[in-house]
């Protein structure tokens, strides 16, 4: 590790990995931080290994490096791509479905091919704007070390670095459920009696042996047809501190345990077994910046087109309650592609930094969207190249040119906005309406 880069990214989850490549692949010398032992966040280390959407009504509205990495794990992995013509499917069926063990090895590659330097196993210390550079303190196994960065890149998902440096973050007062993601096997479906399972779980619910959100409020029959998977709500979790992580961990493994010990008391469920989980509870919102612009609920679902908008998003309105009662699926309209502006990637007051990921800059429901792996795969792409940008000039990251940093993505293989035109609506396909699998 150097004392100096031109770029140093915290944060290797679905931003921060292709902003690191992406900054490192224009000429800037880059550090990219991940306090985890494997990049891809939410997609690896999380389990949600279902990153999506990179299309729209039939069109490829996502590309570039994420989808370069997710293309290839999929192909290494021998699974296959769902058809994304079928735009009338609910959304879930056009999820891409990888290997974490196979993707974050991949991630590792594309990172140190591009040039880029990994340091897996820290955090951010601290983080200070001196007027000329960033000062940053990096949390090591050997201590703080002092590191000095002409652009710094917030992909940490709560807007940690931000929050070191002093500037506003908002939180919600009623924040989404988290879920830990488990896989349940050791019994055959068709031999069991789901409706008396059922009557067994409203009676655990009574006696609060069960919480009434720890099947998200699914009907036993679909979460054991799932065999788990994201089917569990963790609620009253936040993540914007390690205190408030602590507790969502324990709160996740502690529902874990309460569901493995009801269903082995289930006739026909006694062997059971966790086939896999996550090491990490999967927080859906903590923080988020105070940026330059605020995408809201009625700019995403309307396909605000905005004039600096850097990405493509594309995903329903997803709110989890926040009390785990079910989920809020709201589809977009036939046509509809919301784009994600520069000002939301840019904290107020702040010089040279750059924001990606669930953390920018909008309101709970917009967020609920946008914050899945490839819009933040987009997201991030785009804020490598502002600060290879940003370092390279020493402009600040809302001052920048952007016909030169939207000509740095598509090299780079980004579809940005205004280059995907949705074609009227075939005849032949119907939207089938949208249920939670």
């Amino acid at each position: 590790m150097r004392s100096r880069y031109d770029v140093v990214v915290f944060g290797g989850g679905t931003a921060g990995t292709p902003a690191a490549i992406q900054a490192a692949r224009l000429g800037a010398s880059t550090l990219l931080v991940e306090k985890n032992g494997a990049l891809g966040g939410t997609t690896t280390v999380a389990g949600v290994a279902l990153p999506g959407l990179f299309h729209a009504w039939g069109q490829q509205i996502i590309a570039g490096i994420g989808w370069d990495v997710v293309l290839r794990s999929v192909r290494e992995a021998g699974l296959e791509l769902p058809d994304f013509t079928r735009w009338d499917l609910p959304h879930w069926l056009l999820q891409v479905r990888v290997v974490p063990a196979v993707l974050a090895a991949l991630l590792d590659d594309a990172v140190l091919a591009s040039g880029a330097d990994l340091l897996l196993h820290a955090m951010a210390a601290n983080a200070r704007w001196d007027g000329r550079s960033w000062r940053l303190g990096i949390a090591t196994k050997e201590g703080v070390r002092e590191v000095e960065a002409g652009c710094v890149v917030d992909c940490t998902g709560d807007a940690d670095v931000v929050g070191l440096a002093g500037l506003p973050r908002r939180t919600n007062a009623r924040r989404q459920p988290g879920t830990i993601m488990v896989r349940f096997g050791g019994y055959d479906l068709a031999g069991l009696d789901v409706d008396a399972i059922q009557r067994a779980h409203d009676a655990a619910v009574a006696r609060g042996e069960l919480h009434a959100a720890d099947l998200a409020h699914n009907p036993v029959g679909k979460f054991l047809r799932n065999r788990g998977e994201n089917a569990i709500h963790v609620t009253g979790i936040q993540g914007g501190t390690s205190e408030d992580r602590t507790a969502a961990e324990v709160a996740g493994r502690r529902t874990l345990l309460r569901i493995l010990r009801f269903l082995r008391r289930q006739p026909g469920l006694e062997r059971v077994t966790v086939d896999a989980w996550a090491t990490e509870t999967g927080i859906r919102e903590a923080c988020t910046i105070d940026g330059h612009a605020t995408v809201t609920a009625r700019d995403y679902t309307s396909g605000r087109q905005w004039p600096d908008a850097v990405s493509y998003s594309f995903y329903p309105i997803d709110v989890h309650r926040p009390d785990g009662d079910g989920i809020d699926i709201r589809p977009l309209p036939y046509g509809t592609l919301p784009t994600i502006p520069r000002g939301a990637l840019v904290p107020r007051g702040s010089h040279r930094m750059v924001v990606a990921g669930r953390a920018i800059s909008g309101d709970q429901e917009a967020a609920s969207a946008y914050r899945v792996q490839a819009s933040s795969m987009a997201m991030g792409q785009a804020a490598g190249a502002l600060a290879a940008r940003c370092a390279a000039t020493g402009t600040d990251v809302v001052d920048l040119p952007l016909d030169d940093v939207r000509r740095d993505l598509r090299a780079h293989g980004a579809i940005l906005p205004g280059d995907v035109v949705v074609p009227p609506p075939s005849t032949t396909h119907r939207p089938v309406p949208e249920e939670i699998p």
